[in-house]
């Protein structure tokens, strides 16, 4: 079966964003982690969120260790999705866990389907495509930092936000009234909290949201 046309098309509306931001990464993660430290943890970790959370505390003087916090809190928003998309998958639990990991949030919302489950193909291509797309993006960042001086004047931070703020709005118009109150009540969650407290901890209080949102439909299911 030809898995390309339909994963590998529905990705490529997302290969100059993810360019785009992954370039926007490696220009500003060069002048604090060096050259290649923004690359190995493109390929390594492979999570806008998590990567630019960890390098907003890097960039604010704070250690090694609490900058993997960061980005470790900011990554709990995949624990709702892993358990939404988990049904969908192949195989036994590690063959699961294994396809599992190509759940990212532009993936998530294209291999969704009005019925709650998910296409794996849509979720496995389209992954790829952005895998390479966004460590190839931060290898160019990374190259062309040292012709830009002064990244953040750019304003090149807000390019991620702005990117899930879009990928929201469009999931928004295809569910129905619990999907989009959850959805709505999360993000004023991780909004309201982000002043407050620390970096990474805004996502895990809204993924928490998502989280007991998820189980409680579930119950009211089986009732």
């Amino acid at each position: 079966m030809d898995l390309w046309p339909e994963g590998g098309r529905r990705a490529l509306p997302l290969v100059v964003p993810m360019l785009t931001i992954g370039a926007a990464f490696g220009l500003l993660a060069e002048p604090v982690m060096g050259p290649l430290p923004p690359v190995v943890m493109s390929v390594v970790v492979f999570a806008g969120g998590a990567q630019f959370a960890a390098l907003g505390v890097l960039t604010a003087g704070g250690a090694a260790g609490a900058a993997a916090l960061a980005g470790a809190l900011t990554n709990l928003r995949y624990l709702p999705t892993g358990f939404a998309v988990a049904p969908s998958l192949r195989g036994g639990r590690l063959r699961r866990s294994i396809e599992g990991q190509a759940v990212v949030d532009a993936s998530f919302a294209l291999a969704a389907r009005g019925d709650g489950t998910f296409d794996r193909a849509v979720l496995l291509w389209s992954t790829a495509v952005q895998a390479v797309c966004w460590i190839g993006g931060t290898v160019l960042g990374v190259l062309a930092a040292g012709a830009i001086p002064d990244p953040e004047a750019w304003g090149i931070d807000v390019l991620l936000p702005v990117f899930f703020a879009s990928l929201l709005a469009g999931e928004l118009r295809r569910f129905g009234r619990t999907a989009v109150t959850v959805s709505v009540t999360a993000a004023a969650l991780a909004v309201l909290t982000t002043p407050v407290l620390p970096a990474g901890l805004p996502i895990a209080v809204a993924a928490l949201a998502c989280v007991l949102a998820l189980f409680r439909d579930r119950r009211g299911e089986v009732r």
